[in-house]
């Protein structure tokens, strides 16, 4: 809920960027949208620990969005620029 991105609307888009390839290269998404292998998913959100913060985000583990979902790319923030030693969390998350 609180979202235009579901349904018929996220049907239109992806239909859209199929038509276009030589203008979109993928999507950010929570979850594979197509099976075209040309068309790449990338998963913000992403967290060592499943969780949410105050914002009502919800955090994915590297091992849900990849394994699960079949996204491509996890786009990680706040798990290794707000680290301690964001040099060894980015480690840590390209292990995973």
């Amino acid at each position: 809920s609180g979202t235009l991105a579901a349904g018929g609307y996220t049907d239109q888009t992806v239909a859209m960027a199929l038509k276009r390839r030589d203008f979109c290269m993928g999507f950010i998404c929570t979850h594979r949208l197509c099976e075209d292998p040309g068309m790449v998913h990338m998963t913000p959100g992403v967290q060592l620990k499943e969780g949410t913060d105050n914002l009502g985000q919800r955090y994915l583990t590297p091992d849900v969005v990849v394994r699960e979902r079949e996204s491509d790319i996890i786009i990680v923030g706040r798990g290794i620029y707000k680290a301690e030693d964001p040099a060894k969390a980015a480690a840590e998350y390209q292990q995973k």
